[in-house]
């Protein structure tokens, strides 16, 4: 098992920054902590995923060069820098982690995927 915290969300305007945080802690190895997004009467989607031990990134082509995922392996912490926010990118975001290693982007961006989740966290981006 796998619990993941999300914390950092909050209320911005349109051009700002904010930085979220998934901490992770159990007995489960981690290969990999991925980051979805949920706006009100849409589906989860997939937003940015890291691999643990190579450090491998992917992200969706909405998100891309505007946000960045990291990961500290000795904290088993993994981050997301949200810079550029638009009004589009107001969703509850979630942590997820999967339960086996597995290779390529189209595993990591697939929701199936992931096995564990946070509770979430609200990202507002107000225009």
């Amino acid at each position: 098992q796998v619990q993941l915290v999300e914390s950092g969300g909050g209320l911005v305007q349109a051009g700002d920054s904010l930085r979220l945080s998934c901490a992770a802690s159990g007995r489960t190895s981690i290969y990999a902590l991925g980051w979805f997004r949920q706006a009100p009467g849409k589906e989860r989607e997939f937003v940015a995923a890291i691999t643990w031990s190579a450090g491998i990134t992917y992200y969706s082509d909405s998100v891309k060069g505007r946000f960045t995922i990291s990961r500290d392996n000795a904290e088993n912490t993994a981050s997301l820098q949200m810079n550029s926010l638009k009004p589009e990118d107001t969703a509850v975001y979630y942590c997820a982690a999967p339960s086996r290693m597995n290779y390529g982007a189209a595993y990591y961006r697939r929701r199936g995927s992931y096995d564990y989740w946070g509770q979430g966290t609200q990202v507002t981006v107000s225009s």
